[in-house]
């Protein structure tokens, strides 16, 4: 094939927003359902960042029939006048990037929207856009349509005295295929945005069920803490405080509650910081000085080691927000997952510091209850690394080899970064998988005994359990704190179990441990749960066709004649051909990434799944229990 000559002639370069169409992952990550949500993230943000700054303090969304979505605030509106440039400003904020009144200092103290991208990204990607702007006394109106081309210029339409910003588009949906909007997830971010700003109310409608919901917290952070920890036992109410200097506000809410998760969620101008950052180092080394000076004045801890940050962290959920303003404020990349502004570390570890060791010596008896949770803690913590260093070392590390001589089948060659472990359900399976199987590449552990809830659990009991330890033995990267993703002998760890009940419940299982004590290999996007089929469809040809559910097999066979339906009642009884063409070959296999989109979301459902209160469980089951080949199982 003749290769293109490379040289000045062959540099393109994209005009306006066609960069945004010709990459638009670069922008807003993916194409897929979180794509196209963080359109209106974008629009949203805008609208926050007017009420962050004191215009304003309502927010509508509404899901229209026709596919699109009108996102309305009452904030100052969008400027209406020229620009220097020749264009009405709302023509250059919506069709150029980096283009907004957030780079001129004095218009936003604070601002999420950093890089002033997010309206001209939306129009972009949208067959058509419709602004409506209430401001200076008129009701202004500017249209755009195929990705930013202006449709109507922008036209005074009446007179009002309100003020705000209405904003409708329609995404292109040849770029978001298959997609579109979530009510549901869409008020799951809005509780958390009104939860982050007290006194904000945000209704959501959605027309074509004819749903709607409101969200108004006075108490935000608090409220925001209660709604997390809800269905746990608490150990006090929740504590809250705020402070600062050089220009940014921290404000903190956080409680303790009985059980072992540690749960910290942090935001920097309403922008969630889910990679954390500077703030959340800060929040972490305050709350542990906090707690050793107190434990050592009030001599709680024996000997000179204190407590370990895990130790004082156990049991707790936290929400940090932060207001930082425009001229230090640094996030990294457009997707703003993580603070870099160093100023906030030093601020949020004084601010966390002086509350707490002030709140202490205030409130004995919590304190108490805190430090000796914490100390329970420390107690595990040391035992969990005496057992792995024996298991390391000793006699424990020959019991579990040898326990594990006829069970565990490693892959032929040792290479990290293509190596496949298969956690594989019952031994009848395991025979079938081990002639499927790629042998160079693919190693198998069968789960035989049962596997431990360990959201109910302390570490030194999840240790006890002779499959968790396994685990955690042949994956190779620790566990907990020490956990390390770029020690796993394994590129990918995929759940195999039948398509039954039993199987539904031992993937619970093992994704619950995977995310208390492995989280990191979630994050890196290495656990996966492999998706067997349930019928296969053999016809008078002898051709073969497997499918995962009951309607598939009735549209397939609707009209058809002389074919068998067989129904798969567990791995053990698909052959090895079957097994391997369906479910363990790369090339044609079915797997569901396990994600963590929302901490607090993942948080609140790992509780409601594996926690102590059964009625909430069955009623998330029943409404939710249906696993999609095409999204990824989000927990």
């Amino acid at each position: 094939m003749a290769t293109k000559k490379y040289d000045a002639d062959a540099i393109t370069i994209l005009e306006g927003l066609e960069a945004v169409r010709k990459r638009p992952g670069m922008y807003i990550g993916s194409t897929d359902k979180r794509g196209l949500h963080h359109l209106v993230w974008e629009i949203v943000d805008n609208s926050i960042d007017e009420i962050i700054n004191g215009y304003g303090d309502y927010i509508k969304i509404v899901l229209n029939k026709n596919g699109s979505i009108t996102i309305a605030d009452n904030g100052r509106g969008v400027p209406i006048g020229m620009h220097k440039s020749g264009k009405s400003a709302p023509e250059v904020i919506y069709t150029v990037l980096h283009a907004g009144g957030k780079f001129e200092e004095g218009n936003y103290k604070v601002s999420g929207g950093l890089h002033g991208v997010g309206g001209s990204v939306v129009n972009a990607l949208s067959t058509s856009m419709d602004i409506i702007i209430y401001r200076d006394g008129l009701i202004s109106n500017i249209r755009f349509k195929d990705g930013g081309v202006v449709d109507s210029p922008l036209k005074t339409i009446g007179k009002s005295t309100k003020t705000g910003t209405i904003v409708t588009f329609m995404p292109n949906f040849d770029i978001f295929k298959g997609c579109h909007f979530s009510y549901t997830t869409i008020c799951e971010r809005m509780q958390e945005s009104a939860f982050l700003l007290s006194g904000l109310t945000i209704e959501v409608i959605d027309e074509e069920d004819g749903k709607s919901t409101k969200f108004h917290y006075d108490n935000g952070l608090t409220s925001f803490v209660e709604f997390i920890n809800e269905g746990k036992n608490p150990l006090h109410k929740v504590i809250n405080f705020s402070g600062g200097r050089g220009g940014i506000e921290v404000s903190v809410a956080l409680q303790y509650q009985e059980g072992y998760s540690e749960n910290i969620l942090s935001f920097v101008n309403n922008v969630k910081t889910s990679d954390g950052g500077t703030h959340e180092v800060g929040f972490k080394t305050g709350l542990t000085k906090a707690f050793n000076e107190y434990a050592k004045a009030n001599n709680l801890i024996k000997g000179k080691e204190g407590f370990d940050g895990s130790d004082v962290r156990e049991g707790l959920t936290a929400v940090i927000n932060l207001k930082i303003p425009e001229a230090l404020l640094q996030f990294e990349g457009q997707t703003k997952g993580k603070l870099g502004t160093p100023e906030a570390r030093p601020v949020t570890e004084q601010v966390v510091y002086e509350n707490l060791q002030f709140f202490l010596e205030e409130n004995k008896e919590i304190a108490l209850n805190i430090i000796d949770k914490a100390t329970k803690s420390k107690v595990a913590r040391e035992a969990a690394r005496r057992a792995r260093e024996e298991a390391r070392n000793g006699k424990s590390k020959k019991a579990l080899e040898k326990n594990m001589s006829g069970k565990f089948v490693p892959a032929g060659y040792k290479n990290p970064k293509t190596n496949e472990l298969f956690l594989v359900e019952g031994d009848s399976a395991l025979g079938s998988a081990k002639q499927a199987r790629d042998y160079r590449f693919q190693a198998l552990l069968p789960l035989r005994g049962k596997v431990l809830n360990a959201e109910k659990t302390n570490i030194s009991e999840v240790l006890k359990n002779e499959e968790i330890n396994t685990i955690i033995h042949i994956v190779g990267a620790g566990y907990g704190a020490d956990f390390e993703e770029k020690e796993s002998n394994f590129d990918k760890v995929i759940i195999l179990t039948d398509a039954d009940q039993d199987g539904a419940h031992i993937q619970c299982l093992l994704i619950t441990f995977f995310y208390r004590y492995m989280k990191g290999l979630i994050e890196a996007g290495k656990l996966f749960v492999a998706q067997p089929p349930l019928f296969l469809v053999e016809e008078k040809d002898k051709k073969r066709t497997y499918f995962w559910d009951t309607s598939e097999v009735q549209k397939f066979t609707n009209g058809k004649s002389g074919y068998e339906i067989k129904r798969f009642k567990g791995l053990g009884e698909m052959d090895p051909d079957e097994l391997k063409i369906t479910t363990m070959d790369p090339e044609h296999r079915t797997l569901i990434k396990v994600n963590i989109t929302d901490a607090a979301l993942a948080e609140k459902r790992v509780q409601v799944l594996m926690g102590e209160q059964v009625e909430p469980r069955k009623e998330w089951i029943n409404e939710n229990v249906e696993f999609s080949l095409e999204d990824d199982y989000e927990i």
